[in-house]
């Protein structure tokens, strides 16, 4: 495996990758890797045949309360686990050669990006799409991989790929990845590593219950009871109120009340402990 720091070298490397022929896939991360992170490399490894991991502690989508500095950073550790899953290219820039001096571009999608975590984390998406559009443009893949438990930003990411008419990866190239899950069905997060170990027991509470919300919801309860209940369950095993705790469109986000004929979400961010936790899960269409 190559690893580049600055995007001269990073260049020259895809113009070698390319020569040999062949499809390149895209895995951006930040790093601090996991069994969710590998699933995406296996899958672009499925799909491609050459794969490029980005790694990139983005300060850009951190607010000014937000854990970046805590943030892990082990880059060897990663590096390793990579060229083991067969990566060929590692792109792991420092943020001057992201951001250099001068640098006042800011990418900003509405819509999908204003609700849920958009509106809990003011300018994270716009941090997100920005970074993102910069590693499209940067390497060219032909496919990237993002997990779905960050739901809300990959519908981010396929808006502004669509709206901004990026060929590589065409919007219909940028593949969501299945939630990869603890055997207690908690989704695995680089933040995990936070918990305390009477905070990880509590909180396989919150894909137990959105399960729970998920069956009364497909059997015809009320939405807004049910999701209020959910939460009043969550804040008893030891979160604090959640973020959210919404039913929405699978396609615009848009908050529902009512299950109806198109895929739905159920989306929640809630923390334990002072760790803020994400999940999201599908919703069955209702069947006439």
């Amino acid at each position: 495996m190559q690893t580049a720091s600055t995007l001269l070298v990073l260049r020259k490397a895809l113009e070698s990758l390319r020569r040999d022929g062949g499809t390149v896939g895209l895995v951006p991360t930040m790093g601090a890797l996991h069994e969710g992170h590998l699933t995406l490399v296996r899958r672009a490894r499925e799909h491609c045949d050459h794969v490029v991991a980005s790694i990139f502690v983005n300060p850009a989508q951190f607010g000014p309360n937000e854990d970046l500095d805590a943030y892990p950073r082990q880059l060897a550790e990663d590096s390793a686990m990579l060229e083991a899953e067969g990566v060929a290219l590692l792109w792991a820039p420092g943020v001057e050669a992201m951001y250099p001096a001068g640098f006042a571009t800011s990418i900003s999608v509405k819509g999908v990006s204003e609700g849920l975590c958009g509106a809990a984390r003011p300018g994270h998406f716009d941090g997100v799409a920005t970074v993102v559009a910069k590693l499209f443009n940067q390497i060219q893949p032909d496919r990237a991989f993002f997990g779905e438990k960050d739901f809300q930003q990959l519908a981010v990411i396929r808006a502004m790929a669509r709206d901004l008419d990026f060929a590589r990866p065409h919007v219909d190239a940028i593949l969501g990845v299945p939630t990869v899950r603890e055997a207690d069905g908690l989704a695995l997060s680089s933040r995990n590593r936070y918990l305390s170990p009477d905070q990880r027991r509590a909180a396989a509470t919150l894909p137990a219950a959105m399960r729970e919300a998920i069956a009364a919801i497909e059997a015809g309860e009320p939405v807004p009871a049910t999701l209020a209940a959910t939460g009043e369950r969550l804040m008893e095993a030891g979160f604090e109120r959640p973020d959210y705790f919404t039913l929405a469109d699978a396609a615009s986000l848009t908050p529902l009340d009512a299950l109806g004929d198109a895929p739905a979400r159920l989306l929640v961010a809630a923390r334990i402990g002072g760790t803020r936790l994400i999940d999201n899960m599908a919703v069955g269409a209702k069947t006439g």
